[in-house]
């Protein structure tokens, strides 16, 4: 099922009893933090403990399911007539039907059509076909005209301010207000692909924000070769230095983008005085409050070459209907409730944070990119979609377990012996992933972690544990009775360094650290190991259908 926008989505939600409309008058610093933070923990092992008063009700009769229900605040403190809708992935059942299935793994199986095509022998193949290039099809964005975009029915050039909507201070140290669900929409400077991430943005007054794209992301990128291109175009202009030299320097001098452009001239060249280039300007815009599978795809980890509007077309089954921005060349989602247009200015960079991110940590400061708004555009009325993370089980769970499930098949076609992956929650989906394979010689599982820390976003798991395909590794406990059972530490726990997210606050450097690997497969004699290896235990089929027969008459 497509939804059309936002509000054919909440309108979904409230007929399924997967909304609860808050009228009674909260703040939007904190208080909407803490009153969601204990409707997403309800169901859980820590919705005890995480609250001071019984959100479920008469204790042993919970009256949500686990992950409590989406919510749309519409009484804001200082905000009058304004909305916040929050929670709106936040269980497995609110996840699949943004996605218009009854379970994740539908998706995951349309995928995997798809990659099993084969070039048609008759006409019954061609008919065959057919849905696949049906599927296809509505993957390609379609443009509208602005008279008939949503996102336009309000256009603010001037005298705008950011704070008019009710953006939220999520956690006490936080360093302001963030918008914690925007879709940045950027494009690549050589390809001219589009590209949706999704980036926290920290309001620093009512024209700029920071730009938490992390130093691995693809906005981050994009920004980086605008970064080598101004280099570049400066080299050949002067005709002083090969461009190629000038794109290097750049690299090297601004560390990846990530410190200021140096105003003099550098590395002993006169030549390059890359302080030329700071007023250069990379344009962005911001879409907030889409349909569910348009903000979803923002966090998918797909490859560069393939644009999210087509992701998010293929999941709805219908084309994403989009409309050129008022002052950016760029495309957004045509009935977005709010979008912001602007540009972040290469070199510029400001402090940014904290906040309290999903690790259960505060992220501490760092300097990010300053996002400089053009243009406000929005809805009649907007809805202000927002998320909160924190200590898990929190919405960004579901969302998680969501790209896990269905972008196996993907990850399967690249390490074909994955037989399943699991990232429990508390792991913070980057720090653990568990994974079970079909070991067919010596080594395989050490292969298999190689493999998986050089896949995309997977570079950043900081621990992987392999076992054998008879261990579910959805069974947490399974996997700790085969690890802990199975490995000789000094033998079978490896380590290696590389980029780490930039999340992680316990690494040696900044982006840069450890990881580990842990074989817990059965050793074979080709590995080395020579002792018997024993069976785990397990009744025989014959007494266990003994007992199946004579159950109902135990009493138990």
């Amino acid at each position: 099922m497509a939804y059309d926008d936002l509000r054919d989505w909440i309108k979904t939600l409230e007929k399924h009893g997967e909304l609860k409309r808050i009228r009674e008058e909260v703040s939007p610093e904190l208080e909407i933090t803490e009153i969601t933070d204990r409707m997403s923990k309800i169901g859980t092992r820590v919705s005890a403990s995480s609250r001071s008063a019984d959100a479920n009700g008469t204790p042993g009769q919970p009256k949500y399911a686990p992950g409590g229900p989406a919510l749309l605040f519409e009484n804001i403190k200082g905000h009058p007539g304004h909305k916040v809708f929050i929670n709106q992935f936040g269980s497995e059942r609110r996840m699949a039907l943004a996605l218009g299935v009854e379970q994740l793994d539908e998706v995951a199986e349309r995928i995997i059509g798809l990659m099993n095509v084969k070039a048609p022998e008759g006409l019954l193949d061609k008919l065959k076909m057919l849905p696949q290039l049906g599927a296809l099809t509505s993957a390609f964005p379609k443009t509208v005209n602005a008279k008939d975009a949503r996102c336009k029915e309000v256009i603010l050039r001037d005298n705008f301010d950011l704070r008019q909507f009710p953006i939220l201070k999520c956690w006490p140290h936080d360093g302001g207000a963030f918008i914690t669900l925007p879709c940045v929409h950027t494009r690549d400077p050589r390809s001219g692909k589009r590209n949706i991430g999704m980036y926290r943005m920290q309001i620093y007054d009512g024209q700029t924000t920071g730009m938490h794209w992390q130093r691995q992301k693809i906005a981050a990128e994009h920004y980086r070769e605008a970064l080598r291109n101004a280099a570049a175009a400066d080299a050949e202009e002067s005709a002083n230095f090969g461009a190629k030299a000038a794109r290097v320097a750049m690299m090297a001098e601004t560390a990846g983008g990530s410190v200021s452009i140096p105003d003099g001239p550098i590395g002993g060249l006169p030549q390059i005085a890359l302080g030329k280039l700071k007023g250069s300007r990379m344009e962005v815009a911001v879409a907030i409050g889409t349909d569910p599978a348009t903000t979803f795809s923002a966090i998918v980890p797909a490859p560069p070459e393939v644009e999210e509007f087509m992701i998010a077309g293929f999941l709805r089954g219908k084309p994403v209907e989009i409309v050129r921005c008022e002052t950016v060349d760029l495309e957004v989602p045509a009935h977005s409730e709010i979008v912001l247009e602007g540009y972040v200015e290469l070199g510029e960079l400001r402090s940014e944070g904290p906040f309290g991110d999903h690790t259960g940590f505060y992220t501490m400061t760092d300097d990010y990119p300053v996002f400089h708004l053009t243009c406000i555009t929005h809805r009649r009325d907007p809805i202000y979609a927002a998320t909160i993370v924190g200590k898990p089980p929190m919405e960004d769970a579901w969302m998680g377990k969501a790209v896990e499930r269905i972008f196996l098949p993907a990850m399967k076609m690249t390490i074909p012996e994955i037989v399943d992956v699991h990232l429990p929650i508390e792991g913070v989906f980057h720090n653990l992933m568990l994974v079970s394979i079909k070991k067919s010689y010596p080594g395989q599982a050490r292969k298999v972690m190689n493999a998986i820390w050089s896949l995309g976003q997977a570079m950043f798991t900081k621990c992987i544990i392999v076992v054998d395909e008879d261990c579910d590794v959805q069974d947490v406990g399974d996997v700790v009775l085969r690890v802990t059972n199975n490995i000789d530490p000094e033998r079978d726990i490896q380590f290696t360094m590389g980029p780490i997210d930039s999340l992680d606050h316990a690494s040696r450097l900044p982006n840069y650290g450890s990881k580990m690997g842990i074989d817990a497969t059965r050793k074979w004699k080709a590995e080395g190991f020579d002792r018997p290896w024993p069976a785990m235990i397990e009744m025989d089929r014959a007494t266990k259908a003994r007992v199946d027969a004579m159950w109902s008459k135990l009493g138990l």
